[in-house]
């Protein structure tokens, strides 16, 4: 094998691994102190999967594993389009996390751990993953529209099960605390800065097919 499809094979299982482990670890940590409090098993590890971190982690690390296993086999889970979308998803993760999360806690011991691989060593890592080995000059400008559907669902849930069992994971989307027009609000704003990312990462998708397809005619 090709130098560089090794070295991209073995970035792939190390950012699979880091997701899954995080992941795992995570959900039983969580739910173990929720059933410690009274709470069902199922209702532990619902709760821990309605985070859009542990989701997109979760989502990352079936992305990166499929690709590992399918690398050469177009597929949902393989394709540029795909890939791309989680680097958007991830990218969000710890961007929020660090401007708006990040200083409302102080983990320590393995919450401290966890929050790292999360929120910071996971996004850092399929970032710079899709920057070296994801196949660039595929991505069409409509792409970022279709890559909403997933936060728009997911921002649909917090506030249908918010209503149902009024916890909402995050604040921005609370609204017991906000209100609907306010939450609602939010969401619209949290979608657009989902579009405008999405679009910045199409551009730099282009930038880099035209410049390595410019030092290749060099």
């Amino acid at each position: 094998m090709p130098k560089t499809g090794t070295l991209k094979q073995t970035s792939l299982v190390l950012i699979a691994l880091i997701a899954w482990l995080a992941v795992l670890v995570q959900i039983i940590s969580a739910t173990k102190g929720l059933v410690a409090d009274g709470r069902s098993l199922i209702f532990g590890v619902i709760n821990t999967l309605s985070y859009f971190t542990i989701l997109t982690n979760l989502l990352l690390a079936i992305v990166t594993t499929a690709c590992f296993l399918r690398g050469d086999a177009d597929t949902l889970l393989t394709r540029p389009s795909t890939q791309s979308a989680v680097a958007l998803y991830i990218f969000v993760v710890g961007l929020i996390y660090t401007l708006l999360l990040r200083a409302t806690w102080s983990p320590t011991g393995l919450n401290a751990v966890l929050d790292t691989a999360l929120h910071d060593v996971t996004p850092v890592l399929y970032v710079l993953y899709w920057l070296l080995f994801v196949p660039k000059g595929t991505l069409r400008w409509s792409l970022p529209l279709y890559w909403l559907v997933y936060p728009l669902l997911y921002v649909a849930y917090c506030i249908l099960r918010g209503a149902l069992t009024g916890f909402y994971p995050y604040h921005f989307a609370d609204v017991t605390l906000l209100g609907y027009p306010r939450a609602l609000l939010n969401t619209a704003f949290l979608l657009l800065g989902f579009w405008v990312l999405g679009m910045v990462l199409v551009a730099i998708d282009r930038l880099l097919a035209r410049s390595r397809s410019a030092s290749t005619k060099a």
